[in-house]
């Protein structure tokens, strides 16, 4: 049982776009009696999530309750980022019953585990429980991994090395870390997808976990809130392909911001990121548009070629601003590309 008097903190976790912000902003809603605090930790430099949650903030969590931490990976910047912002969200006034952390898509969970063990916070918090979410119909495509099939070829053909792609070790150390895992976007993939996906985080899971389907982010809070977990007392129970490196890299991504020209119809940009996921492999693009004409901006959320759009608040006094963040693999970011695509009047004006 966890120490009931330390302060309980939830990590979510999830491979890009599995639906991390979704989920806590209906946690947000619907936060089962308890007055909550949020930490963003974003890949790049545009508060994209932090916004969407604080457009989402009720008296239960208000949005002074919502901190970013949009430059570098928490567990990267444990000192300088990391524990003052849990040291200022537990000075706040009523404080917090609990702590919930959306990681970056790109996070590998046991690293911030490892921070909770940090002399400052380590009496105070504990890890009520890790959540990782996982997108049924990528997990039973395969597209956490870029070719499967060609790193598989690999393995067999030399047992004695472990050709494992980036994203394939992103899903498995998040799956491998967790205590409960989310099962999203179950009507996209169909009964057959949400057996095969579930099949497939029984393979990769070091031991039994509860998988839950989660469509729209609609969860009862008691069954990812109160785990008492403890997680960062049985990190031997959690296995990491970097178990034993001193630090991790992500190197293996990058994220291009990209500034966007209004647009006249949003099916004009949806169609631009379709060719960009097409031509470029890229893997997400998140960020808001500005549609000439209406009030509001356009949030945009892109998981490859997959495109969901939607108006989510007035403008109000904030600059009409489209702003785009692009994240991709490393070998395949080509920004002079990227921009071509999504903002061809600034590339033809940079010729």
């Amino acid at each position: 049982m966890a120490d009931l008097a330390k302060l309980p903190v939830t990590i979510v976790t999830g491979f890009l776009g599995a639906g991390k912000t979704t989920l806590i902003s209906q946690l947000m809603q619907n936060p089962g009696g308890k007055r909550l605090a949020i930490v963003v930790n974003e890949f790049g430099d545009v508060g994209v999530d932090g916004e969407i949650l604080k457009g989402c903030a009720i008296p239960d969590c208000p949005a002074e309750n919502i901190m970013e931490l949009a430059n570098g990976c928490i567990c990267c910047t444990v000192a300088d980022d990391f524990i003052p912002t849990i040291e200022a969200l537990m000075k706040l006034e009523p404080r917090p019953e609990h702590i919930v952390i959306e990681t970056s898509g790109l996070a590998l969970p046991k690293p911030l585990l490892k921070a909770f063990d940090w002399p400052d916070i380590r009496s105070k918090i504990t890890v009520d429980g890790v959540i990782a979410l996982a997108d049924a119909e990528a997990v039973a495509a395969g597209r956490f991994a870029p070719d499967v099939a060609r790193v598989d070829a690999q393995r067999l053909a030399d047992e004695s090395i472990d050709h494992e792609t980036p994203l394939s070790e992103v899903f498995e150390d998040q799956i491998s870390c967790a205590d409960i895992v989310l099962l999203t976007k179950p009507d996209l993939a169909g009964p057959d997808g949400v057996a095969k996906a579930k099949a497939v985080i029984e393979a990769e899971a070091p031991r039994s976990l509860p998988i839950v389907e989660v469509a729209e982010g609609r969860v009862d809070p008691r069954v990812i809130l109160g785990l008492e977990a403890a997680a960062e007392d049985d990190m031997e129970a959690r296995p990491s392909h970097h178990d034993g490196h001193d630090a991790h890299e992500h190197d293996d991504f990058e994220s291009i911001v990209v500034n966007i020209a209004p647009v006249a119809d949003p099916a004009e940009l949806v169609a631009r990121i379709e060719r960009l996921a097409t031509e470029q492999n890229i893997l997400r693009v998140k960020g808001y548009a500005d549609v000439a004409g209406k009030p509001m901006r356009l949030l945009v959320q892109a998981v490859g070629a997959r495109v969901r759009h939607q108006y989510d608040q007035p403008w109000g006094d904030r600059p009409r601003a489209g702003r785009l963040v692009v994240i991709a693999e490393h070998d395949d970011v080509d920004p002079v590309a990227i921009r071509a695509v999504l903002a061809p009047e600034t590339a033809t004006a940079a010729e």
